[in-house]
């Protein structure tokens, strides 16, 4: 039995990311706020931090820019 890849909106990626970034929590306190692991969180902040200082991913964007 294989477990099914959770996927999330951009909205939800970017309110996740901008708890830690905005709001100061810490990771693991914010993974817990809104439902993921921590590491998964850990990604999500670093791409909205990339993005807020102009640098482009290949995955789909979090910002609408």
């Amino acid at each position: 039995m294989s477990k099914q890849r959770r996927t999330f909106s951009p909205e939800f990626k970017r309110s996740a990311a901008s708890v830690v970034l905005d709001q100061k929590y810490s990771r693991v306190n914010a993974s817990c706020s809104v439902g993921v692991m921590e590491s998964v969180l850990r990604g999500l902040v670093q791409q909205l931090h990339q993005e807020r200082h102009g640098i482009t991913q290949q995955s789909a964007a979090m910002t609408p820019e």
